[in-house]
């Protein structure tokens, strides 16, 4: 093992101390620990992070409990607190999941804030008392997995009970009729959509042309008219002014000279790092405007090759589970002094919106400025057997495929269970070859009724357009 070129092993307490319990801190520690290697794990909060409290986990479980609720006669009778409460089960189950994971591995858990004093030593400090040092601990290895926070510009005042973001929303104990979302990325977007399902009247903000600019157009419009049709208010190229709260509503005021108020504004502009407090400044390791830190392909810091960054301190992609990934293959290169794996190429995008959105590989346009010669084959779930019972019918799987060779090179998909049905093609488009072809999903037999069987149909209308 690498390890096994230090010198000394007695002047450190472990082979590798990860920073933080989310899912990038989880894949490292687990990995390390079952390599063999003496692991410990910080945590200031309560164990999963971010993700398990605050984050993924939360927001997905409020999401389905108003998507189910919704097809209750009389879910208009249900508050958004609660919803909010049908999360709490889940949330609590994970943390004793979680918690298992590392007591069955055998790796300690110090609570607290943790600061670096050197690059080997680290202090931890009481999470109620900040500056209070407990104890120190030296390590041969770091993994930073502290993950991110929401972004809050210095003129917005967050601390005002009607300004949130994406981790005080989910603590609201109030039931709004008009809420503003300022900020109509991945978290803007499934926010409006959640509310409006809970007959909220909503007013979402738009810094650029178009929703979600990175997706394919057809996909972009399909939910740009399903936010109209739900009658969610978009306003596209706008940027605010000011944003000022009393005791009633927030009053968003734009550069446009539009005025918008509401009763709660959710300000929804990206994450910044969880980095400020580590005490980088003390080991040379610097971190950028948004609290990233720069590592190279194994993860390393550049300063400091024994201390790794995962997850959301190191940027793209931002993803849960491309955090965990990322902790797997530090923790490898720790253990074995290499790491033959490494992200994905096509990492499948999963947008939690109602319906939602999933996708993976190129869009059309992108084909289109590439000069690729590719054709579509569309599957429209109001056809689908399965999706007329579920009463699920808004949507559809789309397959973008090369004319001559039939390869796949682009799937998405909009609808109920989208993130789920990628996951068929995504298997598909990643073999080698010849392998990766259309004629897969001709040529095999799906169940029926499934939803799995859309891409049956969108391979056949795909092939009838050559």
């Amino acid at each position: 093992m690498q390890f096994d070129s230090f010198d000394s092993f007695d002047s450190f307490h472990y082979d590798v101390i990860v920073i933080g319990s989310g899912p990038g801190g989880e894949g490292a520690a687990i990995k390390a620990a079952k390599s063999g290697l003496k692991v410990a794990i910080v945590e200031s909060e309560l164990i999963g992070g971010n993700c398990t409290h605050q984050g993924t986990i939360p927001s997905k479980a409020l999401r389905h409990a108003v998507s189910q609720f919704s097809f209750h006669a009389k879910y208009h009778d249900y508050s958004y607190p609660q919803m909010l409460e049908n999360a709490s089960h889940v949330i609590n189950a994970q943390t004793e999941l979680k918690t298992g994971f590392y007591k069955r591995n055998n790796v300690d858990m110090l609570h607290g804030f943790a600061r670096f004093i050197d690059p080997h030593t680290i202090c931890i400090c009481s999470a109620h008392e900040e500056e209070q040092t407990k104890e120190q601990f030296k390590a041969k290895y770091f993994v930073i997995a502290t993950g991110s926070r929401p972004y809050h510009p210095k003129d917005i005042d967050f601390n005002h009970p009607r300004i949130l973001d994406s981790d005080s929303i989910l603590h609201l104990n109030d039931n709004p009729k008009t809420i503003s979302i300022y900020g109509a990325g991945v978290i803007g977007c499934e926010y409006a959509s959640i509310f409006r399902t809970l007959k909220i009247r909503v007013n979402l903000i738009n810094n650029r042309e178009r929703l979600l600019s990175f997706l394919d157009n057809e996909i972009i419009d399909a939910l740009s008219y399903h936010f109209r049709e739900q009658g969610i208010r978009t306003h596209h190229n706008e940027h605010y002014d000011s944003i000022d709260a009393n005791d009633n509503e927030v009053i968003l005021k734009l550069k446009s000279n539009k005025i918008i108020k509401s009763d709660y504004l959710l300000f929804a502009q990206g994450r910044t790092g969880n980095t400020d407090q580590l005490g980088l400044d003390a080991i040379d390791i610097e971190a950028n405007i948004r609290g990233s830190i720069e590592v190279n392909q194994n993860y390393q810091t550049i300063k400091h090759p024994h201390i790794y960054a995962v997850g959301d301190v190191v940027g793209y992609p931002s993803l849960a589970s491309a955090a965990f990934d990322q902790g797997r293959f530090a923790a490898t290169h720790i253990a074995e002094g290499k790491c033959t794996n490494h992200l994905i190429k096509d990492i499948p995008t999963g947008i939690y919106t109602l319906p939602e959105i999933s996708s993976v590989g190129k869009t059309e346009q992108e084909l289109t400025e590439e000069k690729i010669p590719y054709e579509v084959g569309h599957a429209f779930f109001k056809d689908l057997a399965r999706a007329q019972i579920s009463g699920k019918t808004a949507g559809m799987l789309k397959l973008i495929f090369h004319r001559e060779t039939l390869q796949l090179l682009g799937i998405h998909c909009f609808g109920s269970q989208a993130s789920e049905i990628i996951h068929i093609g995504q298997a598909i488009m990643s073999q080698k070859g010849k392998a990766n072809t259309l004629m897969y999903f001709i040529n095999t037999t799906f169940n029926y009724p499934t939803m799995a069987e859309a891409y049956r149909v969108a391979a056949l209308n795909g092939l009838n357009r050559l």
